[in-house]
């Protein structure tokens, strides 16, 4: 430990303590000197540095469970640290609370923080935002990785019933798994579209056929392409149903009661075409199965569990409520005030078309939206302006909260991309220095991971954990800690 100048340290106490108030310590931190004194760092006495202060009267092991190295001629502790991030860190001895400088990946500023023995809780709001994202984001790749893992892994001690459940659900739920499991996701896109076709040919009045009663229906043909899609959409879901792990959360996902409401309006259809007529009269019967077909467009939505384009449009809307309740508040507001407007200019003129405000509504909505049907339109000179005048505030009032939604939908998108990105590289870290720690061993242990690694069993466990900088601790209950050589990717 040195002094400032050409000063030394003051003498112990007869008690053994130092007179730490009026000392001086000297760190090199990945070759940045610093001095600090000992009023400031008494202020935080659980910290690395004010430990400092007393570890010279404890012996070289004293000193060394604190710091990398020690020299006594120059009598100044050395540390291999990261020198920016201790610059930021020692600013809770002056400041009482510490920023993250930009550019520095959080999470191992949040590793520098805990070998310096400073608590998290000085670390800016501002700050701690970035760090809770970050851990998000390693915590959405641990999962992806473990997802992975587990698909490669199989448990011996699971019963047969068992493994075959997560089989089938591996071939249905995750196409990437394997190649049947890619045709089937493509033949199950391709039934949707198919029914998605018929149900809109069968609406056409020259495909349709009369009935005995003289009523129009649906030609045989499209009806048997409808029932071999329904069949297909039926056997789908109850195999993905038997086979998910979590059955409560599976009937309760928004994607699966959508699933639902596609294929249950067919079977209601017919027990009440079969059986209803015995309950009802059969043109009450005839209403309630077409209300019921009505509910076949739901199916549609059953494109968004094959797309990513899709979920992340819909994250990207739920994400974006506050910019979108802005947008209705806007347009309500305008409404409101230029269709009162349009309907007071316009009484004056004898063949007006604006008979209420409410009726106006309808001319405010498609003037703000710039639609236009023409269906109303002001024939006053003070009702054209005010058109003018809404239709240009409507442009403005849209145009407002679009740019902030679709930056949560680029912002999104490519996030997953790299949290995808981010899972495959891991996973190759992990083989390959599964590969570099089998090297020493035999040709046929290597031939053997080889072969697992296709066929799967006990792959995970195999794999040992990767030591890279972009390494997730979630995999691993080992404490690993990076150097200031080691930079953050």
């Amino acid at each position: 430990v040195k002094m400032a100048g050409d000063s030394r340290f003051p003498d112990v106490d007869t008690d053994g303590s130092e007179k730490n108030e009026e000392t001086e310590i000297v760190v090199n931190v990945g070759g940045v000197r610093q001095v600090f004194y000992g009023d400031n760092l008494n202020q935080y006495p659980e910290t690395r540095l004010a430990e400092l202060l007393n570890c010279l009267s404890g012996g070289y092991d004293s000193i060394f469970s604190l710091c990398d190295d020690y020299d006594p001629g120059k009598r100044e502790f050395y540390f291999d640290r990261d020198p920016d991030a201790f610059k930021c860190i020692v600013d809770v001895y002056y400041f009482g609370e510490i920023h993250m400088k930009k550019g520095i990946c959080p999470i191992c500023f949040k590793n520098e923080m805990e070998f310096w023995k400073v608590d998290l809780k000085f670390l800016d709001d501002c700050c701690k935002t970035h760090l809770s994202e970050k851990k998000e984001e390693l915590e959405e790749i641990a999962r992806r990785v473990q997802l992975i893992l587990d698909d490669l892994g199989v448990d011996a001690s699971e019963s047969r019933w068992k493994r075959c459940q997560k089989y089938i659900w591996k071939f249905l739920e995750k196409p990437e798994s394997s190649y049947p499991a890619r045709v089937i996701a493509v033949l199950s896109f391709l039934f949707i579209l198919v029914s998605s076709v018929v149900m809109c040919v069968g609406t056409i009045p020259d495909l349709q056929v009369v009935d005995a009663e003289g009523n129009r229906m649906e030609h045989p043909t499209l009806d048997s392409i409808e029932t071999a899609c329904i069949g297909w959409f039926t056997m789908e879901y109850v195999l993905r149903l038997i086979s998910s792990p979590n059955k409560l959360h599976f009937a309760l996902s928004f994607m699966n009661i959508v699933d639902v409401l596609a294929i249950l309006p067919f079977y209601v259809s017919l027990t009440l075409t079969h059986l209803g007529a015995k309950l009802m009269e059969l043109s009450n019967v005839q209403q309630a199965v077409q209300a019921l077909r009505i509910m076949r467009i739901a199916r549609i939505f059953k494109l968004a569990r094959h797309s990513s384009g899709l979920q992340t449009l819909t994250y990207a809307l739920k994400r974006s409520f506050k910019e979108l309740g802005l947008l209705l508040m806007y347009l309500a507001v305008g409404i409101f005030v230029f269709s009162a407007l349009g309907y007071t200019m316009e009484q004056s003129h004898p063949e007006t078309l604006f008979k209420s405000i409410p009726q106006s509504f309808w001319w405010a909505i498609i003037t703000m939206t710039t639609v236009g049907y023409g269906d109303i339109y002001p024939k006053t000179t003070l009702g054209k302006l005010n058109a003018a005048i809404s239709f240009l505030c409507g442009v403005i009032a849209i145009a407002l909260p679009i740019h902030p939604i679709i930056n949560n939908f680029v912002r999104y998108y490519n996030k997953q991309r790299v949290l995808e990105t981010a899972a495959k590289h891991e996973l190759e870290l992990m083989e390959l220095n599964s590969a570099e720690g089998k090297a020493a061993g035999s040709k046929g242990e290597l031939e053997d991971l080889a072969r697992e690694g296709e066929e799967g069993p006990f792959y995970s466990s195999r794999l040992k954990v990767s030591h890279s900088d972009t390494f997730i601790h979630l995999l691993s209950e080992e404490k690993h800690y990076r150097t200031r050589l080691q930079s953050c990717k």
